[in-house]
């Protein structure tokens, strides 16, 4: 039988096969002083204090559900082809089923919209644009068919309102070939950059993950905000969508960017790292696994660039 499986067999399989959680961590604090904006750690979102941990691994890691607090991830474009530029479109709704028109701005924007293929090689961290009415819309181009999870995170305008990250399944129909999990590697190599990733990820406990860019065997010791950071560190665990936020801790604007992070469990986690050089946006991506014991060992060098990255504004 041909290993080429197209995707209404796929789609059939999916609820059986997959289901991949990550921890994710959007590495997106603002360039400012640590008492102007504390670090903070809820659902969906990594502390940016050991200190926080414990309050982090007891709340369920964001993604997972389509409806939260009262809102629904309402994805008005659930199947879209591999390989073709598609424009997605989606709506947040309240409790009466009416499009959210008013957002809280976070990191420059109201909404940061992620789209990751459920074996973990493709991520994409988009920046949609909202209609009047409600509606958000972005392209995008994905070039493996297979099962998708996109993730909206956003804070409602409410006093007292926390961070959400909904959930939704998203199709991307075509020729579907299964791709392993990459193996965990300490460095990977990126558009000609090298990323090193050094530290320990926890479950249940706060620990510092560094993140060393260079190139041409020199440290960039210029890095550039990308909004309002030097890093963005998403973190999704393998088997069910989890996704968990981690801002950055101070410091920059390189060659080492660092994060304080709490896997909920242990597992395998896939790490995310946006950075930007040189006007562009780039995605170094790494496996690292969390034992039941709390620790996550980085594993040894192998190579390989791990997942590829997009970005759209």
């Amino acid at each position: 039988m041909n290993n080429a499986l197209r995707i209404t067999a796929f789609v059939a399989a999916l609820a059986a096969t997959f289901g991949t959680a990550y921890g994710v961590g959007r590495g997106t604090a603002p360039l400012v002083a640590a008492e102007d904006r504390p670090a903070q750690q809820h659902a969906g979102h990594g502390a940016g204090e050991e200190g926080r941990a414990k309050g982090a691994a007891d709340q369920v890691a964001g993604g997972l559900q389509i409806s939260d607090g009262g809102h629904t991830l309402a994805l008005e474009t659930p199947t879209i082809r591999a390989g073709a530029r598609t424009e997605i479109r989606f709506a947040i709704t309240d409790e009466s089923g009416r499009k959210v028109t008013a957002y809280q701005r976070e990191h420059g924007k109201e909404l940061h919209f992620i789209l990751a293929s459920s074996d973990l090689t493709e991520f994409r961290h988009l920046h949609p644009v909202r209609a009047a009415d409600g509606t958000w819309s972005t392209p995008v181009d994905l070039p493996k068919a297979g099962g998708y999870r996109a993730f909206a995170d956003f804070t409602p305008v409410a006093e007292g309102a926390e961070n959400l990250t909904l959930g939704a399944d998203l199709a991307v129909s075509g020729t579907y070939r299964p791709t392993a999990l990459p193996a965990p590697r300490a460095g990977v190599e990126v558009d000609g950059y090298r990323v090193a990733l050094d530290g320990e990820l926890r479950a249940g406990q706060g620990g510092e993950l560094k993140l060393t860019v260079s190139r041409n065997g020199r440290p960039v010791t210029d890095l550039q905000p990308y909004l309002g950071a030097y890093g963005h560190l998403v973190a999704l665990r393998s088997g069910d969508l989890a996704y968990l936020h981690v801002h950055p801790n101070e410091g920059g604007p390189g060659p080492v960017v660092s994060f304080t992070a709490t896997a909920p469990s242990a597992g395998t986690y896939r790490l995310f790292l946006d950075f930007r050089h040189e006007g562009k946006v780039r995605t170094a991506a790494f496996t690292v696994p969390v034992a039941a014991s709390g620790k996550g060992v980085v594993g040894h060098e192998e190579g390989g660039t791990g997942a590829t990255g997009g970005h759209a504004h």
